[in-house]
């Protein structure tokens, strides 16, 4: 198990670097993904111990929404305060990412079946 986690923690310590000195706009975990996700496809298969590193993580993933909820009962009076700028952008960002979502199938759908 501390083999996979080390496996995991090395990718994103690799997506930090690269995200510090090449592609500063992209988070370094998501770099770290990117790079660990190629290195999976090239391997051609999941290492047993990250395999079972992931699978703990997963069947704990509820944990990490703890820190969200204590932040927004923290800034609860704030949140109150600017409740139409919130909802504005979390509705907006949930019109946009679903629109974008639709296109991006329309793009690749209409490719498949054109090749077919």
């Amino acid at each position: 198990m501390i083999a996979g986690l080390v496996e995991i923690l090395i990718f994103q310590g690799l997506g930090e670097i690269v995200s510090r000195f090449a592609v500063h706009f992209i988070p370094g975990p998501v770099v770290g993904l990117v790079l660990f996700l190629g290195w999976l496809h090239v391997r051609g298969s999941v290492p047993p111990a990250v395999d079972l590193v992931a699978s703990a993580l997963t069947r704990h993933l509820g944990l990490l929404f703890v820190p969200a909820a204590v932040g927004v009962i923290l800034f609860w009076p704030h949140l109150k305060a600017n409740l139409l700028p919130v909802v504005a952008a979390l509705v907006g960002s949930v019109v946009l990412t679903i629109a974008a979502a639709a296109v991006v199938l329309r793009v690749f759908s209409g490719r498949s079946s054109d090749e077919a």
